[in-house]
C-alpha cells in the first residue's frame, strides 16, 4: 500500500504519505475532524483527491499526474462501515453470497472457512433485523472478505457497540487478517482498541500526520 493525497476540504487541507509493504493492519488514529474518513473514503473512491496516488499491492487506484482515477467498484476494495449496510431484506447467508459472486475465481478464499472463522453459522438463515449490532458486523466482515477484495477499508467498524462487544469483536478483525492475509486500513479515534490491532499506527491531526 503506498498512499500520498492531497485535499481541501473547507478550511482544512489534507496533506498525507504513508506507506506500508508488509501487509497487515495500519491503523489511522486522531480526534474526530482529523480527516481520517476522508482519507480512507480517497482510498476507496469516494472522494477524488485534488493531488496524489494511491496503490495498493502496486496496483494504481488513482494517479493526479497520469489522470488516473478508478470508479470504486473497479478498485477492488471491500469496506466496512460503522453499520453493517446488509441487505436488510436477504437472509445473512444470501448477503454473504453477495459478496462472493464479486470473488474472482481460484483466490482461495472459502465460504466455510470465512463462516467458521467469524462464528456466523448460526445466523446463516436470519434476516439483518434479528441480529445483534456485533452478529450485523461479523456479517459485514464475512461479507467484505468473500469479494476477495486487495484491501479492507474500515471506518470506525465497532463505534456503535458498547466496549463489551468491542473486546468480542477485535479477535475477530485480526483473525481475517492472519487467516485471509488481506491488508486492512482500520480508522478509530480509540487508542486502546488500535493498540490491540496493531503497532502500526498513523497518528493524524488537521489533516496531517503527526509524530
Amino acid at each position: 500500500m503506498r498512499v500520498s493525497l492531497k485535499r481541501r476540504k473547507g478550511n482544512c487541507l489534507i496533506d498525507v504519505a504513508f506507506q506500508n509493504d508488509e501487509g497487515g493492519i495500519t491503523a489511522l488514529f486522531g480526534p474526530s475532524g482529523a480527516g481520517k474518513s476522508s482519507i480512507i473514503n480517497m482510498v476507496a473512491g469516494l472522494e477524488k483527491p485534488d493531488q496524489g496516488s494511491v496503490f495498493i499491492r502496486g496496483r494504481c487506484l488513482f494517479d493526479s499526474v497520469r489522470g488516473i482515477n478508478l470508479p470504486p467498484e473497479k478498485r477492488n476494495v471491500g469496506y466496512v462501515f460503522q453499520e453493517g449496510f446488509l441487505f436488510p431484506h436477504l437472509s445473512i447467508k444470501s448477503n454473504l453470497l453477495y459478496g462472493r459472486r464479486r470473488n474472482r475465481p481460484g483466490n482461495g478464499i472459502d465460504f466455510d472457512q470465512v463462516v467458521g472463522l467469524l462464528g456466523i453459522e448460526p445466523l446463516l438463515p436470519r434476516k439483518p433485523r434479528t441480529l445483534s449490532g456485533g452478529e450485523k458486523q461479523r456479517a459485514a466482515f464475512g461479507r467484505a472478505v468473500l469479494s476477495n477484495p486487495d484491501i479492507l477499508l474500515m471506518d470506525e467498524p465497532l463505534a456503535s457497540l458498547d466496549e463489551a462487544r468491542k473486546e468480542e469483536m477485535l479477535p475477530f478483525i485480526k483473525g481475517l487478517n492472519a487467516h485471509f492475509n488481506i491488508p486492512v486500513l482500520y480508522v478509530s479515534h480509540f487508542w486502546e482498541e488500535i493498540l490491540s490491532l496493531t503497532g502500526n499506527i498513523i497518528k493524524l491531526a488537521n489533516g496531517k500526520i503527526i509524530h
